[in-house]
């Protein structure tokens, strides 16, 4: 099944990134909205000292930024994580008819996925796919052992409704 559909190149991953990138921002936001408020929730219950400016605190304090940091790391991989091993396509993915599999064809594991989002370093490792014009793979493809492929629009609508 691997070589049913041919290998994605540059200029379709990066515009599914951009689209990604849109939904992993809002996600981010809300993430700090969240901490924000538990954090002004141990405030209020004592747990943490009183404090003028919370935000100052977040950023003085290196536990708490590290926390949120993580958080962030954290939420961002369990996204990208999530929709390629449910389906192979992220939101951005699904729109420019790109889906992530293994090497013969399956839908990856978490494993493979959390290693593929570590690997992509914020997308950068997309730009392998500029040099590497027989395999058009990237730096996440290889060490994960992944191929991200376009597919026909029939193909990326059968996929959509399976998910139903």
């Amino acid at each position: 099944m691997s070589g049913e559909f041919p290998r994605a190149g540059f200029w379709r991953r990066f515009a599914s990134l951009i689209y990604d990138s849109l939904v992993v921002i809002s996600l981010s936001m809300l993430t700090a909205i969240l901490y924000f408020a538990a954090i002004q929730s141990l405030i209020a219950l004592g747990f943490i000292p009183q404090t003028e400016d919370p935000a100052a605190l977040i950023q003085d304090s290196p536990l708490l930024y590290g926390m949120r940091s993580a958080l962030f790391i954290g939420v961002n991989i369990v996204f990208f994580a999530y929709f390629w091993t449910k389906s192979g396509q992220t939101i951005g993915m699904r729109a420019w008819r790109l889906k992530v599999q293994t090497r013969d064809g399956n839908l990856i594991t978490w494993p493979q996925a959390i290693i593929r989002s570590v690997a992509a370093l914020l997308g950068l490792g997309n730009l392998v796919v500029l040099v590497d014009f027989k395999n058009k793979r990237a730096l996440q493809d290889y060490i994960s052992k992944t191929d991200v492929v376009a597919l026909t629009k029939e193909e990326n609508k059968r996929i959509y409704r399976s998910l139903d």
